[in-house]
């Protein structure tokens, strides 16, 4: 008769424990988060994809893919850049700390650049030169001073070497 109403207390006491410790975990889940968006973390899974665009607002490719040193600095971003729906792109390469990282979007070609705001950008070396956006933890996309033509005259990036 005593092993039922043990057995019972124990039940209970579990049902009663599990919710608590699924909202500890929430809790902790949620400052993680908040904590890498002060911390000024990216996403890299962000940035892939991301388009890139030359100081004239033109798009000049895509980033396809981070290249990292094996102490974990990003030495390279290769970016697609030609073709047509994939067809004929070529990758290349350029210095990670010669590409600029913008918060806001893209200015449309019918606001005046004079009433425009100045757009919040990072450097590669990740130093901010103006206001950042604490909510988000990727930019809105890259800047990288070149026109398409330049960066298709680039060499093609070999993955291999």
């Amino acid at each position: 008769m005593l092993t039922k109403y043990l057995a019972a207390a124990v039940m209970c006491s579990a049902l009663c424990v599990a919710p608590a410790m699924a909202q500890n975990t929430t809790k902790s889940d949620t400052t993680t988060a908040q904590s890498a968006s002060a911390m000024g973390l990216w996403q890299t899974s962000k940035l892939i994809n991301m388009n890139v665009y030359n100081a004239q607002n033109e798009k000049i490719g895509d980033i396809k893919e981070l290249m990292l040193k094996k102490d974990g600095n990003i030495e390279f971003v290769v970016i697609g850049v030609g073709g047509f729906l994939g067809i004929g792109e070529r990758d290349v390469a350029v210095k990670f700390s010669e590409v600029k990282w913008v918060d806001e979007p893209v200015s449309s070609s019918t606001t005046s650049s004079t009433n425009a705001p100045r757009p919040t950008t990072t450097t590669g070396t990740g130093s901010t030169t103006a206001r950042s956006d604490a909510k988000r933890t990727y930019p809105d996309h890259a800047v990288y001073n070149a026109t398409k033509d330049q960066l298709k005259a680039l060499p093609q990036f070999d993955y291999n070497k």
